[in-house]
């Protein structure tokens, strides 16, 4: 008979190799919408006005959505599903959605009202340059009803992945990147401001995402009706993990948006150079360190309805495990490699060799606190899961403080680098004093196994550095050099990189190796 735990730990596995390829291929178009935007429009007013447009309907997103609701929804419909039945569980999703649908409408109403005060907070140095802010404003009120389609699309993931389901929601965020995309290229010259047309994809992209998790819906089971039985005692728990989880979830995000805020007071291009270089760091983050997370919750869930916890201990430390195997040496390679990966993926057009520059020292201060960001999905999930809300509101509330005084105190020594350090350093005070509190919850749950595969991991790395720092002096990194030369160097330095990793990790005898070639056959 195969372990609880074991099984647990091989759905985890099957789950994250599911959630990373499709993350990946929609990193990839990501990618490729980013290189559109800055190959058309640079690095300059109107991006930056876009940008933080954007963000704001996303900072609602995670707010009403993956950072409250979904994380809320999960563990209370993991617990109908596994304590009472199917049709009790889909019950409450349907009253949820019904709910969330007439709260979102009524958000983005008033979203679209107060579009200027909330980009006078959101980008108070933009008032400066009145062009520029009314340009945010406009494009705020034209993308804000995204936040009705996304969110709802949050809820359909929550239903899903309780249902392991986790293909359609993944595989969602290609749609928005293709629509925007294609509508760079067919719309662009039809507004007198081409920056609109992103803005136009943004609303496509929001209605499509939503429309395809209805068919996969279906299909295992959970039709969803209007449900206006707003007192189902379900709705009030997740209602009363909400609130907290709200509040935690706006300081989170706060810790980023502080980035912009004090980003609108420096040189023009700060904010771009900002967000290209958080682009790239979220290659690797979203690709594995989220999709274990997002694995990982319906198993903590179930774990935690069992009050299994010394399973619950194993299934964290496991999860953990796989993300730094991962997030460390991607770590390193990012900050080598930072200046060839931002040259090959965005030095075209308007993006010239000082954009290069630039966002390539803003992706080496992000870089540093990659296993941060990474390893906070996980360990804030088995607080959630535990329905325990409040605790990660506590340490958010000190990440902010943190955030705000390092932001403060290095944005005019380091410009636009000091933001993303001070946000690196914030994550990392988040994540450690999550871990203490974690382990005086449930017990010691980083163990010598963790530890020993930290340090496989940390030579495996240290040999994957030193190879590919060889192979670029041999080689030589010319900036100026062809697309096809500088193509070259980033290819053949990821592979001598990747496979020196490889080999090491093999040699050095760590279990993970055998984890993510069992992803592949999930």
């Amino acid at each position: 008979m195969i372990p609880q735990n074991e099984t647990q730990n091989a759905r985890v596995v099957k789950a994250a190799w599911v959630v990373g390829l499709a993350t990946l291929l929609s990193r990839v178009f990501g990618f490729i919408r980013d290189v559109v935007v800055a190959g058309f429009f640079g690095a300059g007013l109107a991006t930056d006005a876009f940008f933080v447009a954007f963000r704001i309907p996303n900072l609602l997103r995670r707010l009403f959505a993956e950072g409250s609701l979904t994380i809320a929804f999960v563990p209370v419909f993991t617990e109908y599903l596994k304590k009472r039945s199917k049709e009790e569980a889909l019950e409450l999703a349907s009253a949820a959605f019904t709910l969330l649908s007439i709260i979102l409408a009524l958000v983005s109403v008033a979203g679209i009202l107060l579009s200027p005060w909330i980009v006078m907070v959101m980008a108070p140095g933009f008032t400066d340059v009145p062009d520029k802010y009314a340009l945010t404003v406009f494009l705020t009120r034209l993308m804000f009803p995204y936040i009705f389609f996304i969110s709802l699309v949050a809820l359909c993931m929550g239903i899903l992945n309780s249902l392991r389901h986790f293909a359609a929601p993944a595989l969602a965020p290609v749609v928005l990147n293709l629509c925007m995309i294609v509508a760079v290229f067919t719309l662009k010259d039809c507004f007198a401001d081409p920056i609109l047309s992103l803005a136009v994809g943004v609303m496509a992209g929001g209605i499509l995402q939503l429309a395809m998790q209805f068919p996969f819906l279906r299909n295992v089971g959970a039709r969803l009706r209007p449900n206006f039985r707003f007192n189902h005692p379900g709705i009030r728990r997740i209602g009363l993990l909400m609130v907290p989880a709200v509040f935690g979830a706006a300081v989170y995000q706060a810790n980023v948006f502080i980035g912009t805020i004090l980003a609108s007071l420096l040189p023009g291009g700060s904010v771009s150079y900002l967000y290209y270089a958080d682009r790239v760091v979220e290659l690797p983050l979203g690709v594995f360190a989220i999709a274990v997370g997002t694995a990982a919750l319906p198993s903590f869930s179930e774990q935690a309805a069992d009050k299994d916890y010394e399973e619950l201990k194993k299934t964290i430390s496991f999860s953990l495990r796989l993300i730094l195997f991962v997030t460390i040496p991607a770590m390193v390679a990012l900050i080598i490699l930072r200046v060839p990966i931002i040259s090959v993926l965005f030095q075209r057009g308007q993006f010239d060799a000082t954009s290069t520059s630039l966002t390539a020292q803003a992706l080496l201060y992000y870089a540093v606190g990659l296993w941060a960001f990474s390893c906070i999905r996980v360990v804030v999930s088995a607080f959630y899961a535990l329905q325990d809300t409040r605790t990660p509101v506590k340490i958010a509330v000190v990440a902010l403080m943190v955030n705000a005084i390092m932001g403060i105190a290095l944005m005019f020594p380091m410009k636009h680098n000091g933001l993303a350090l001070a946000t690196s350093i914030a994550s990392a005070v988040n994540i450690l004093v999550l871990a203490l509190i974690l382990e005086r919850k449930v017990g010691r749950f980083l163990r010598r196994d963790f530890w020993m595969s930290i340090f496989r991991t940390t030579l495996a790395t240290t040999a994957m550095g030193v190879a590919v720092g060889i192979a670029g002096r041999i080689m030589g990194w010319d900036n100026t050099g062809t697309f096809g030369d500088r193509v070259l160097f980033l290819v053949v330095a990821i592979f001598i990189g990747f496979s020196t990793f490889m080999i090491g990790s093999f040699l050095l005898g760590g279990p993970e190796v055998r984890a993510l070639l069992r992803m592949r056959k999930g």
